[in-house]
């Protein structure tokens, strides 16, 4: 037996909705909220302003509610005034007083999984639990597998690289470090 992840329902009634990724952690995300969180990335880059890059990327939060909050990057001349994608969903939840995740999709015009960068995961870390599920999606999604190739671990139907934010962050700094007791 083994401990549900702290974002997992133990709602007997909710159990066709779990399934298990390679490393045996267990997902709550309905195929159907699976799904909607990718189309929610993909249509998020669609609102990218990325002219100097030349690299738009789309990010798409799920909150408890089942509410998709979607985010493209934003790119500015000075480049020091860009933000991410991941980002710019964050804020904008955030802002509107969604403060609480239970997915992210990310996705780019690259046929491969791209990862947020270090200062997305970190701004992630602030409002996301560290098991929650992060869906890194290719660009050409859904990939067609080919006949007898064993799929990468990690890696789910159509590409996509199933991880969660505390692999992408390990040994994180969160909020609850500056409950620590410190010295005077």
């Amino acid at each position: 037996m083994f401990a549900l992840p702290q974002f997992c329902s133990t709602d007997p009634s909710l159990a066709s909705s779990i399934y298990f990724a390679m490393s045996a952690r267990a997902w709550t995300m309905s195929v159907e909220d699976r799904e909607k969180l990718i189309k929610g990335a993909f249509e998020a880059k669609e609102g990218s302003y990325s002219p100097y890059s030349k690299f738009p990327v789309g990010a798409a939060l799920l909150a408890p509610n089942g509410t998709i909050i979607k985010g493209a990057n934003i790119e500015n001349a000075s480049y020091g005034g860009t933000i991410c994608a991941e980002r710019t969903a964050i804020v904008k939840a955030a802002s509107e007083g969604v403060r609480s995740f239970i997915g992210l999709a990310v996705v780019t015009n690259v046929n491969s999984a791209i990862s947020p960068c270090g200062i997305c995961r970190q701004v992630l870390r602030e409002f996301c639990a560290l098991d929650m599920p992060v869906l890194l999606v290719p660009g050409d999604y859904p990939q067609q597998s080919q006949a007898g190739q064993e799929s990468k671990p990690g890696y789910t139907e159509g590409g996509v690289k199933e991880t969660t934010l505390g692999d992408l962050l390990p040994d994180s700094f969160g909020p609850e470090h500056l409950e620590l007791p410190r010295k005077p």
